[in-house]
């Protein structure tokens, strides 16, 4: 199991995002962990389910190799929930945007969330 080197706190989930820092955020995750994104292509009654650390971290891994620039807007932690949301542009202009809520579970990410739509 990888050791987190920083809590996941609002402060790490931006510094991790925003630094396209794949590794680190994938840290943050519970080995058992559960990543589900609705957007267009994945509606609230079939979203894609990202399972497991290892495959949490392919994810992250093609997000953050991405020409494109990573804004954390707004961050709102109470007790074991985490949310977030975030702002995205490629280069050539195009707009992505995400609502994160994430459950933590003895310090780690055990449950996200995301919400996203994007510009087409």
């Amino acid at each position: 199991m990888l050791a987190t080197k920083e809590p996941v706190t609002g402060a790490s989930i931006k510094k991790a995002i925003e630094s396209r820092d794949g590794k680190m955020l994938s840290s943050f995750y519970a080995d058992d962990a559960l990543v589900r994104v609705i957007d267009r292509n994945n509606p609230p009654s079939k979203p894609r389910e990202i399972r497991g650390r290892a495959a949490i971290t392919t994810f992250w891994d093609d997000i953050c190799s991405r020409a494109m620039s990573h804004r954390v807007d707004t961050t709102i932690a109470q007790g074991d929930s985490l949310a977030f949301s975030q702002a995205c542009a490629y280069p050539d202009g195009t707009k992505v945007f995400c609502a994160a809520m994430l459950e933590l579970k003895d310090g780690k990410i055990s449950r996200q969330t995301v919400v996203q739509a994007w510009d087409e």
